[in-house]
């Protein structure tokens, strides 16, 4: 797959991944980066468990996204319906799936969540999951040789293949 330049929609957990590895700045350079006001409160909530260096001011994250969408009941009853599986996800994730559900543009997202993989497979749309260790090869950051595995290729492969296997396809 060849660089995304559109929308690249990210959950709370590649945020603070991205603040641990130090590459939030390099990542936010280097794509149009959007999420839903819940991944950002997320971002906010279990600082106390951090390390300090981790931790994320709120405004210079907002600053640095290109959009912060909220969503509000009635898109996520539409999204429920869409894909009734949406709904057992985790907050964050659940408010991200149902913007995207209602914005069919040409968006990738970058949640390395096995629920997130499950939607994007029962809804064959798997090739609109990314791993953020491809977004980062893309804009040449090296900083990504230190990413947790479920930010990696291999981990991305397995649980879309797990996935499939589980639904049939």
């Amino acid at each position: 797959m060849a660089k995304h330049y559109g929308p690249v929609f990210v959950d709370a957990n590649v945020i603070i991944e991205c603040y641990r590895i130090g590459g939030w700045k390099a990542l936010s350079g280097g794509y149009k980066l959007s999420t839903v006001v819940k991944c950002v409160e997320e971002t906010q909530t279990g600082l106390q468990n951090r390390d300090p260096e981790t931790w994320i001011d709120q405004k210079e994250l907002v600053d640095s996204l290109a959009a912060v969408h909220p969503v509000d009941d009635n898109q996520r009853a539409k999204g429920y319906l869409f894909e009734p599986h949406i709904a057992t996800l985790d907050a964050g994730e659940r408010d991200l799936w149902c913007w995207l559900h209602d914005h069919p543009d040409a968006w990738v997202v970058c949640s390395p969540d096995s629920a997130t993989y499950e939607v994007a497979c029962l809804r064959k749309m798997t090739h609109r999951v990314i791993f953020l260790e491809k977004l980062f090869e893309d804009i040449g950051f090296s900083g990504r040789k230190n990413l947790r595995s479920n930010f990696k290729k291999p981990w991305h492969d397995a649980t879309i293949a797990a996935s499939q296997a589980r639904n049939g396809f």
